[in-house]
């Protein structure tokens, strides 16, 4: 890596990464495509302007990246609320503290009920999801969810508030082997309009914190930006950083990139950075040609067309049949975080991309393998 480049969250490397992606030429683009070893200059050829035209040879070359480390499988999963209980006042979330929002914390019992339903449809992957309030949902709380669901389900992952080294190796004890938790926003004055308080408003510490998941055992640590906050170019860039720093300090740990997208969320009153369609999947193939071996994951906040035509384009893992809220699968959901837009049941989604050629796959490995 270029060592003149500032490190992760100098307030600085937003500028200058700016620049990189702004002053890229077509003659860069062309070369970042037929490269096999790519460096952060040539991902921010493949997400500046100049790339936009070029957008079918990224296209084909994601795909075949794709097809050679991954197969022509899409692996299914689905989250599971258990609360929404929080204390952050996020201007663009379901569950900010400030809002009306019907808050629940399932009982052990109703996360065995939900957690069976899921079984019940196929999953053989489940992710955790609560908001941030500690004092209602411990990491005692999270710790026993997972080993409830540890041993029925293939794997567990959890979307949590951030926690430190010690309380990641609790959940990795009870069977936890995922951590997905996205910094929302790169951009600093972004970040602190859009939490103006609340545990959340700690840029750095949860900058910190997938390196911490990961030097706890973590299996597979996930990483994302909520697109719309800031220019989505330039979070790209510090995705690239974040998970190439990431993937050389904790190789054991695999890594995996989300894409969640901003929409006109009721009530959120934000005036959202432009991101299109098209623009998502510029930022998706040069994430799968800078990344090779990453998952890369796409929710039900896309629509159903856009997520038929991405398959097989980058994207390895997709949830399906999706509700935001605790409960909202076998009980009366309360409060949900955003809107599904894809609401496709599990069963339509998986003909949907066997329908493509491909092989959706409800499980992909086993705790067996780890012996």
């Amino acid at each position: 890596m270029n060592p003149d480049l500032p490190a992760l969250g100098d307030e600085g490397s937003w500028e200058q990464f700016r620049e990189m992606v702004y002053g890229a030429s077509r003659r860069d683009v062309l070369r970042a495509i037929a490269s096999d070893s790519l460096e952060l200059p040539q991902l921010a050829a493949l997400l500046s302007p100049a790339a936009s035209g070029e957008l079918e040879a990224m296209a084909q070359r994601a795909s075949r990246v794709t097809l050679r480390r991954f197969g022509r499988v899409v692996v299914l999963y689905t989250p599971l609320y258990i609360s929404n209980e929080c204390a952050n006042p996020c201007t663009y979330c379901g569950f900010a503290a400030r809002r009306g929002t019907p808050r629940r914390t399932l009982t052990a019992e109703e996360i065995q009920q939900e957690s069976s339903q899921l079984l019940d449809e196929g999953f053989g992957h489940v992710l955790l999801l609560t908001g941030e309030q500690p004092k209602l949902a411990p990491v005692s709380y999270i710790r026993d969810a997972v080993a409830s669901c540890h041993g029925r389900f293939s794997s567990v992952g959890v979307e949590i508030y951030p926690l430190d080294e010690a309380g990641y190796a609790q959940l990795v004890g009870a069977g936890c082997d995922a951590l997905t938790l996205y910094q929302e926003t790169y951009h600093q004055p972004t970040y602190a309009a859009v939490h103006p308080g609340g545990p959340k408003a700690d840029f750095h510490g949860r900058l910190a914190a997938p390196a911490r998941a990961a030097a706890a055992g973590m299996r597979s640590v996930g990483i994302g930006a909520l697109l719309g906050l800031a220019d989505w170019r330039v979070e790209g860039m510090f995705l690239g950083q974040h998970g190439r720093g990431l993937k050389h300090r904790y190789w054991q740990s695999r890594l995996s990139i989300g894409f969640p997208r901003l929409r006109d969320e009721p009530g959120a009153g934000l005036a959202l950075q432009s991101l299109s369609q098209r623009d998502l999947v510029q930022m998706i193939t040069a994430m799968r040609i800078f990344f090779p071996d990453a998952d890369l994951v796409l929710s039900t906040r896309e629509d159903a067309a856009f997520r038929d035509g991405i398959v097989g384009l980058g994207i390895t893992r997709m949830s399906a049949g999706s509700r935001t809220s605790p409960g909202g699968y076998s009980l009366e959901g309360s409060g949900d975080q955003f809107p599904v837009t894809d609401d496709r049941s599990p069963a339509q989604i998986s003909e949907m991309i066997a329908g493509k050629g491909f092989e959706p796959v409800w499980k992909d490995w086993d705790r067996e393998f780890l012996a």
